[in-house]
């Protein structure tokens, strides 16, 4: 199972929703976790970070891998 973490910026509800359901609609994703406090995206299951960048991307959202900075 891998483990995807993802910087995305995230400013309103309507953000949130529209990331949440491009996340669910990925097969094979087991969880995820929007952090709205940090933009950030944890998503874990069989996927790789360029699927999930991906679906984002068909939304509009620009994402970037997650960085401890």
């Amino acid at each position: 199972m891998a483990l995807v973490e993802l910087k995305v910026g995230m400013h309103c509800d309507e953000c949130i929703k529209a990331i949440k359901k491009a996340i669910k609609k990925i097969e094979e994703v087991e969880t995820y976790r929007v952090d709205t406090e940090l933009s950030k995206i944890t998503v874990t299951g069989n996927v790789t970070s360029e699927e999930v960048m991906r679906a984002l991307q068909k939304i509009g959202k620009n994402a970037t891998l997650w960085t401890e900075d």
